[in-house]
């Protein structure tokens, strides 16, 4: 499937963090991102979340990622949170509820082309007893947005 997406992907960094340490928790999970230091927090941005899919694939968790992102959608995309410390670790924990108290990643997501709904199904297809029904991309099939033979 060929899409157009942008990604805004932000994570405060309190006085008792290490940056660095940060910027790993944010990488794990979207290793296209490059966070850039801005006034306390990181900010990336980046246009593909292939390498997040595959993360929710391997986590297994493509149903509770498509209730989030429709939980959380508008008509020009959707948004989510990730716990941090979660995150360092290379494992998605979407974070509800209370915030921590270190802040949590927040990811924006505006889909330009196709649909957003079409997207989503893309990230995460539906599931039939948790394997994907009719994907529209097959696991680990990563798109790199820097090759031009694409």
């Amino acid at each position: 499937m060929i899409y157009s997406v942008d990604v805004r992907i932000e994570a405060p960094v309190h006085d008792t963090e290490v940056t660095d340490r940060v910027a790993d928790a944010v990488e794990n999970v979207f290793p296209d991102a490059d966070p850039v230091h801005e006034e306390g927090r990181l900010v990336s941005e980046t246009h593909s979340l292939d390498a997040f899919s595959d993360v929710l694939h391997e986590q297994e968790i493509l149903d509770t990622a498509r209730r989030v992102f429709r939980q959380n959608r508008t008509e020009e995309g959707f948004a989510f949170s990730l716990k941090k410390q979660a995150a360092l670790e290379g494992v998605v924990n979407f974070a509800v509820g209370e915030p921590d108290e270190l802040g949590e990643i927040d990811v924006e997501v505006r889909v330009r082309e196709p649909d957003v709904e079409s997207f989503v199904d893309y990230v995460a297809p539906e599931t039939d007893e948790g394997q994907p029904v009719d994907p529209a991309r097959e696991y680990g099939d990563r798109f790199d947005p820097e090759d031009e033979s694409y």
